[in-house]
C-alpha cells in the first residue's frame, strides 16, 4: 500500500481505502489457510502463470526498471505480485506508478514520464485465472485502448486504469465482470499529450452486468453519446456506495425517476457537466449521501429545502453553478453531519441572516464555509459566532457592510478567513485576536476605517498571510508600539492606503520568512535599515513598497533568484541603481531620487526582465547595449532623467519589446533603424530629446504601432508614406516642435483608427488634404480606451504626464506650419473632434460653415493665417483671440463690421 502515500483528493482516499480493505480481506483468508496447511511445504507461482507475466512484461516499456525483481521462478516474490499462500495462484497485480504526487500534480514531468509504465498489454494476463486484483493506475499508455480480454478475468473485483491515458471506447466485455467491486477508468492523465486522448463510451448498457459493483468512476470519460440514459444505468447497480462522473459530458440530468434502485450510495460526483436544469428532486431520495458534488453544472433555479431530507450529509459543493440564485435557506442548519459546504460563484442573493440563525441552538459539525462570489449583502450576523468548529470562512466577492461581527471570536479553530472584495466599511473587532489558530486572514478590497491594535495580534501565533487593503479616503491606523515584538512570523503581507508608518516599526523588521512583501501607501516615511533587505528570505517573490516617502540608500547587491516583482516606486530613495541579481519579471524603481548611470551589466544582472520602469529619477549617463540582452524585455520606460549619448542600435533580439518611453531626456544622434526589427512595437514615445536624421523608414516593419510621440527633437524630412500604407492601427501620431517638412500626404485619410493628430511647430506646407474628412475615428468617436491603456502602461507613474495625453484625445493640431489654401469644408464632417488648431499658417478663404455642425468641439484656434470674409455662427466660440491675426476676417466677435452685401468682401 506504499503507493497510497501522499494523496489527498477524495478519489486517492477512495482507491487506497478499497484497496486496504479489499488486501486485508484477502490477506486474513489467505492466512488463515495458510495457518491450516503444512507449514513445512513452500507453495511457488506456478509455471504458466510466470511465463505470462514474463510475456506481459516483455511488452512493456519500463524506464525506471520498476520491474526489475521479475527474475527467477518464485513470481510471487516479484515487486507487486502477490499470490495466495496456499495454492500458489497470482490473485494481486499492484502495478500503480509509486511516484508521489506534489499537491494533485506531477511536479517534474521529465521524472514522472520516466517512472511510467506503457507499452501494449500482452494477452498473456489472461493466464491469472484467479487474478482478483488488477491496477495499472497512474502510468502511461500512451493512448491505448483498453483490451477487450480483460472482459475474461472473470475473478476481477478490483480493477483500475485510472490515470494511465487510455483512449478509445469502453470494451463492453468489462460488463462480464460479474464478480467486480472496483471500476476506476478516470481518464485524465498527467501525460503530456493527455489532451488529444479521449476514453469514451457509446452507451452504458454493460454496466447491468456489474451487479456487484460498489466504486464506479468514469470522470473525464467523454459520454455525450449516451444520452439520458446514464442515470437508467447506473440505477440498475444496487450495490453501488460510491459513483463517479465528474466531466463526462453528459447530455442532460432526468428531472425524475420511476423508482431509486442505488439507494445505498454515499459519495455522489456529478461535477462539471453543464446540465442547465433544476436540480432534480431524486437526488433527494438518496439518504445515504454522505458526499455531494455538483459544482459547474449550470443548474438554475432556487437550492431546494428537500436538501434537509439528506441527514447523513457531510460535503456539499454547490459551486459554479452561476445561476443558482435566491436567497441563502436555513436548511442547512438542520444537517448536523455536514462538514463542508461550498455555495460558491452563484447567484445568491439578499442578506445572511437567516442562514447563519439557523445553525443557533443546535450543534453543527461544520468546518469549511465558501460562500463567495455571490450577490449576498447586508451586515455579517452576530449568529455567525455560532459555527464553533469552523475552520475555512470564505465570503469574499460580495456586498457585505459594517463590521466584522464581535462574535467572530468564537470561531477558535478558524485557519482561514476571507472577507476581500466586499464593501466593509466599519471596524475589526477586540475578539479578532482570540483566533490563535489563524494561519491566513485576507481582508483586501474594502473600505476599513478604525484601528488594529497590539492586542489583536498577541494570540496570533500561527499566522502566516495577512492581507488588508481600504480606500485611500479612509483612516486604518496600525496603533502598535514602535518596539513591538510579534509573535508571529509571516509568510506573506499585504497592507495597503493605510497608516503603518511614520516610522518602519521593529514588528516589520522581524519578519525574516516572508516570500511576498506588499506594503503600498502605508506612511512610512523612514529610512529601512540596510539589513532589513539581505535578511529577506531567500524564497521572496514579490518585493512592493511603492507611494511611501522612504528615504536612504538601497543595498548594493541582493541574490534573489525567487524575486518576481519589485515595486519600489513614489519614495525617496536615492544613490544610484542597486545592482541585484534576480529573475525578476518587472522592476518599477520610478518617481524616486536615484542618480548616476544605469548598470552596465542589466542584462545579465535580470536576464528575465519584461518591465523596466525608471523614470523620473536623477539617471544619467548612456543608456547601456546590454538592455538589448534582455530578450523577454517588453517595456522599457525612462522618462524625464538626464540621459544623454545615443541610442544603443542593437534591438534585433527582443522579439516582445512592445512599448518604450525615453522621452523628457537629452538623447541625441538618430532613431535606431534596429526599431525595425520590434515585430510587435505598439508605443514609441521619445519625444523633448535632442534626436537628428529622418524618421527610419525601418519602422514600417512594425505593423503593430499604434503611438508615437517624436515631438520636441531636430528631426528632419518628409512624412513618411509608410505611416498611412503599413499602420492600420494607428491611435497617436504627434511630430510637433522638429523640423519636418513638405505635404501633408493624401493617404495620411487612411488611418481609421487615428484620435491624435498633432503636426505642428513644424515646416509642412501645401493644402490640407480634402479627405480629412474622412477619419473615422474623428467622424464616428470609435472607442480609444484599448489604446488609451497601452500608453498608460508604458508611461506608468505620474498622472498629468499621462493626462496630457489623453486630453488630446480626437484632436487635430497642424499650428505653427506654412500651410496654404482653404480650410477644407470637409472637416465638417469630424463630429467626434474635441480639439482643431489651425493657427499660425497661411490659410486663407473664408472659414467654412461647416464647422457649426461640431457639436463636441471644445477647443478652437484658427488666428494668424489669411482668413477672410464673415465669422460664420459659432456659438461656443466668441473668443476674439481665436481668429486674432487674420486682417480679413469680420463680424462677431471680432470687432471689425463686414461691409454690405455688395461688398467683395461679402
Amino acid at each position: 500500500m506504499a503507493a497510497c502515500t501522499g494523496f489527498s483528493s477524495d478519489h486517492f482516499k477512495s482507491i487506497c481505502t478499497f484497496l486496504i480493505l479489499f488486501s486485508l480481506s484477502s490477506y486474513l483468508g489467505s492466512t488463515i489457510k495458510h495457518c491450516l496447511a503444512d507449514a513445512n511445504v513452500e507453495v511457488l507461482c506456478l509455471d504458466a502463470e510466470r511465463e505470462g507475466l514474463l510475456a506481459f512484461k516483455e511488452s512493456l516499456t519500463d524506464p525506471s526498471g520498476r520491474l526489475s525483481s521479475w527474475v527467477g521462478q518464485d513470481c510471487c516474490k516479484w515487486n507487486g505480485v502477490y499470490c495466495n499462500n496456499q495454492s500458489g495462484h497470482v490473485t494481486q497485480l499492484n502495478l500503480r506508478n509509486p511516484y508521489q504526487l506534489i499537491n494533485g500534480g506531477v511536479g517534474d514531468s521529465t521524472a514522472y514520464k520516466g517512472s511510467c509504465l506503457g507499452g501494449k498489454i500482452n494477452p498473456s494476463l489472461l493466464h491469472l485465472k484467479y487474478l482478483d486484483t488488477l491496477d495499472l493506475s497512474l502510468n502511461d499508455f500512451e493512448g491505448a485502448e483498453i483490451p477487450e480480454y480483460f472482459g475474461q478475468l472473470k475473478n476481477l473485483r478490483y480493477l483500475n486504469l485510472s490515470f494511465s491515458s487510455f483512449s478509445g471506447e469502453i470494451p463492453p466485455q468489462l460488463g462480464s465482470l460479474s464478480s467486480l467491486q472496483y471500476l476506476d477508468l478516470y481518464a485524465d492523465s498527467f501525460s503530456s499529450n493527455s489532451g488529444s486522448l479521449a476514453l469514451h463510451a457509446q452507451n452504458l448498457n454493460w454496466l447491468s452486468g456489474l451487479s456487484s459493483l460498489k466504486l464506479l468512476n468514469l470522470g473525464f470519460v467523454k459520454l455525450d453519446h449516451v444520452g439520458a440514459d446514464w442515470l437508467q444505468a447506473v440505477n440498475m447497480l444496487p450495490s453501488l456506495v460510491e459513483l463517479r462522473l465528474h466531466y463526462c459530458q453528459l447530455q442532460g440530468i432526468p428531472l425524475s425517476l420511476p423508482f431509486i434502485n442505488f439507494t445505498s450510495i454515499s459519495v455522489l460526483d456529478l461535477s462539471e457537466n453543464s446540465f442547465n436544469s433544476a436540480i432534480p428532486p431524486w437526488l433527494f431520495s438518496l439518504t445515504s449521501l454522505t458526499k455531494l458534488y455538483l459544482r459547474w453544472n449550470f443548474f438554475t433555479g432556487h437550492i431546494p429545502n428537500e436538501f434537509a431530507n439528506l441527514k447523513l450529509l457531510e460535503v456539499l459543493d454547490l459551486s459554479n453553478n452561476l445561476d443558482l440564485g435566491g436567497q441563502l435557506p436555513k436548511l442547512f442548519g438542520i444537517l448536523r453531519r455536514l462538514k463542508s459546504l461550498d455555495l460558491s460563484a452563484n447567484n445568491l442573493n439578499g442578506e445572511v441572516h437567516e442562514f447563519f440563525d439557523g445553525f443557533s441552538g443546535r450543534p453543527n459539525n461544520l468546518e469549511y464555509l465558501d460562500l463567495s462570489s455571490n450577490s449576498l449583502e447586508g451586515e455579517l450576523p452576530k449568529s455567525l459566532g455560532n459555527l464553533k468548529n469552523l475552520q475555512y470562512l470564505r465570503l469574499s466577492g460580495n456586498s457585505f457592510w459594517g463590521s466584522i461581527p464581535s462574535s467572530i471570536g468564537n470561531l477558535s479553530s478558524l485557519r482561514k478567513l476571507d472577507l476581500s472584495y466586499n464593501g466593509m466599511n466599519g471596524t475589526i473587532p477586540e475578539s479578532f485576536g482570540k483566533l490563535s489558530e489563524l494561519v491566513e486572514a485576507n481582508l483586501l478590497q474594502n473600505s476599513w476605517e478604525g484601528i488594529l491594535q497590539e492586542s489583536q495580534f498577541m494570540n496570533l501565533k500561527r499566522l502566516e498571510s495577512f492581507r488588508l487593503t481600504t480606500e485611500p479616503t479612509k483612516k486604518f491606523v496600525f496603533n502598535v508600539s514602535y518596539n513591538w515584538v510579534p509573535p508571529f512570523r509571516l509568510k506573506s503581507i499585504q497592507i495597503e492606503n493605510c497608516q503603518v508608518g511614520p516610522s518602519f516599526p521593529v514588528w516589520l523588521q522581524v519578519q525574516t520568512e516572508l516570500t511576498s512583501v506588499i506594503l503600498r501607501n502605508v506612511g512610512i516615511s523612514d529610512t529601512i535599515p540596510g539589513d532589513w533587505f539581505s535578511k529577506l528570505s531567500s524564497e521572496i517573490t514579490y518585493l512592493i513598497l511603492s507611494n511611501n516617502q522612504i528615504k536612504g540608500k538601497l543595498p548594493r547587491q541582493m541574490n534573489s533568484p525567487n524575486l518576481r516583482s519589485i515595486d519600489l516606486s513614489s519614495n525617496h530613495f536615492e544613490g544610484t541603481l542597486p545592482l541585484w541579481s534576480t529573475n525578476a519579471d518587472e522592476l518599477f524603481l520610478q518617481d524616486n531620487r536615484f542618480s548616476g548611470p544605469l548598470p552596465e551589466n542589466i542584462g545579465s544582472l535580470m536576464p528575465r526582465l519584461q518591465r523596466l520602469y525608471l523614470s523620473w529619477n536623477q539617471l544619467s549617463g548612456r543608456i547601456p547595449s546590454s538592455v538589448c540582452n534582455l530578450e523577454d524585455l517588453q517595456i522599457l520606460s525612462i522618462r524625464s532623467n538626464k540621459l544623454s549619448g545615443e541610442f544603443p542600435n542593437c534591438w534585433y533580439h527582443s522579439q516582445m519589446f512592445w512599448g518604450i518611453d525615453i522621452s523628457n531626456n537629452s538623447l541625441t544622434g538618430s532613431i535606431p533603424s534596429s526599431f525595425g526589427s520590434l515585430r510587435s512595437l505598439s508605443v514609441l514615445l521619445l519625444s523633448n530629446n535632442n534626436l537628428s536624421g529622418g524618421i527610419p523608414c525601418s519602422l514600417q516593419n512594425c505593423t503593430g504601432l499604434t503611438s508615437i510621440d517624436l515631438g520636441g527633437n531636430q528631426l528632419s524630412g518628409s512624412l513618411p508614406l509608410w505611416i498611412s500604407e503599413n499602420l492600420s492601427s494607428f491611435f497617436m501620431l504627434r511630430l510637433r516642435s522638429n523640423l519636418l517638412s513638405g505635404d501633408i500626404p493624401q493617404r495620411l485619410c487612411n488611418l481609421q483608427n487615428l484620435h491624435i493628430i498633432d503636426l505642428s511647430h513644424n515646416n509642412f506646407s501645401g493644402a490640407i488634404p480634402r479627405c480629412i474628412g474622412n477619419l473615422s475615428a474623428l467622424v464616428y468617436g470609435n472607442n480609444s480606451e484599448v489604446f488609451q491603456q497601452l500608453i498608460w502602461r508604458v508611461v506608468k507613474g505620474r498622472n498629468p504626464e499621462y493626462s496630457n495625453i489623453i486630453a488630446d484625445v480626437n484632436s487635430i493640431d497642424l499650428s505653427w506650419n506654412n500651410l496654404t489654401g482653404q480650410i477644407p469644408d470637409e472637416i465638417g464632417n469630424l463630429s467626434a473632434l474635441h480639439i482643431l488648431n489651425l493657427s499660425h499658417n497661411q490659410l486663407s478663404g473664408a472659414i467654412p460653415q461647416s464647422l457649426s455642425s461640431l457639436a463636441s468641439l471644445s477647443k478652437l484656434n484658427l488666428s494668424f493665417n489669411n482668413l477672410a470674409g464673415k465669422i460664420p455662427s459659432l456659438p461656443n466660440f466668441n473668443d476674439p483671440s481665436i481668429y486674432e491675426g487674420n486682417p480679413l476676417l469680420c463680424g462677431a466677435p471680432l470687432p471689425t463690421k463686414c461691409p454690405g452685401k455688395h461688398s467683395p468682401l461679402h
